[in-house]
Order: structure tokens, then C-alpha cells, then sequence
């Protein structure tokens, strides 16, 4: 498989939304708790500062997503915010730090000098791996600040990675 980053485009709507909503109904990775359907979709990935897919070139869909945003205003408005997700069935394969890497040139393209990670649950222990290895830096702990499915909670580990 050939992958390519590209922004996103409307053609990619229904296999973007599809990988986003995954994360979203398996309910451990991701705060939102209703899946998108496609309008609010294709509203929600046009309205960031950019959304980039992982587009198999051989199928041409869309097997991964992130955004990117400001993550505050005013005088925090130099950092951003970014949230990945890749299709379940091709997690693994590198895809996820293409993505992330991707964001890091797009957020200094933008001129932001900070990214920060607001959420990254502390079972999530590929995610936790993947941005060590690229360099994001943990922060403390939030006990217990994020619910999982079955009613329990996670604790939250924020992350940031100077641009």
C-alpha cells in the first residue's frame, strides 16, 4: 500500500467520516460522543485550519485523518491542536506517524510554535509510543479525565511538542 497526505476534499467525505466515527463509537480515543453524519462531517473538516488524509493510492480512499485548529486565542492563539485517527484496519502500519508528522509541518507552515495535545488516554498505549518516539512531551496526568464506555474513567496525559 502507497500512501499519500493530502487536504482534504470532499471526495474523501464519506471514507473520512468513516475512519473519524470509528474512533468516535469505540469510545476510547475521542471526547465527542456522537458520530458525524456527513454534513456535519464535511462542516467539521473544512472549518480547521487543515485537515489532512492518508489516501491509499491504489484505491484512492481515505484511510486516515487529522485537524489541526488553534487551540486557544489571543495571546495562547500560537498554539494549535491536533487529533488523529486511522481506519482500524490499517493501524500498524505507519500510517498514524505520517499523519503526525504531516501536522507538525502544516502546524509550522501556519506559524503556530506549539502543538499541544489536550486528551491522549492513558490506555491508548500506541499513541502514547508513536508520539514519544517523534518527540511530543507528556505532561502530568489528569486522574481520571476521561470516561470510558463502560462508565469508568482513564486518566488523561497531555502532551506538546515544540515547533
Amino acid at each position: 500500500m502507497s500512501i499519500k497526505i493530502v487536504s482534504y476534499e470532499e471526495k474523501y467525505l464519506s471514507d473520512a467520516a468513516r475512519v473519524w466515527n470509528r474512533v468516535v463509537t469505540d469510545g476510547v480515543a475521542f471526547p465527542q460522543e456522537v458520530p458525524f453524519d456527513d454534513d456535519a462531517a464535511h462542516k467539521f473538516f473544512t472549518l480547521q485550519d487543515r485537515t489532512g488524509l492518508a489516501v491509499d493510492e491504489d484505491s484512492d480512499r481515505a484511510v486516515g485523518v487529522y485537524i489541526l485548529h488553534p487551540n486557544n486565542v489571543g495571546r495562547c492563539g500560537h498554539i494549535c491542536n491536533t487529533s488523529y485517527a486511522v481506519d482500524a484496519n490499517e493501524r500498524g502500519r505507519g500510517i498514524g506517524e505520517r499523519l503526525v508528522r504531516d501536522s507538525i509541518e502544516s502546524a509550522r507552515a501556519f506559524g503556530y510554535r506549539v502543538i499541544q495535545l489536550n486528551a491522549v488516554v492513558a490506555t491508548n498505549t500506541a499513541a502514547l509510543a508513536l508520539y514519544k518516539r517523534i518527540g511530543f512531551v507528556a505532561m502530568t496526568a489528569i486522574p481520571g479525565g476521561f470516561r470510558l464506555p463502560d462508565g469508568t474513567f482513564a486518566d488523561i496525559i497531555p502532551h506538546y511538542y515544540l515547533l
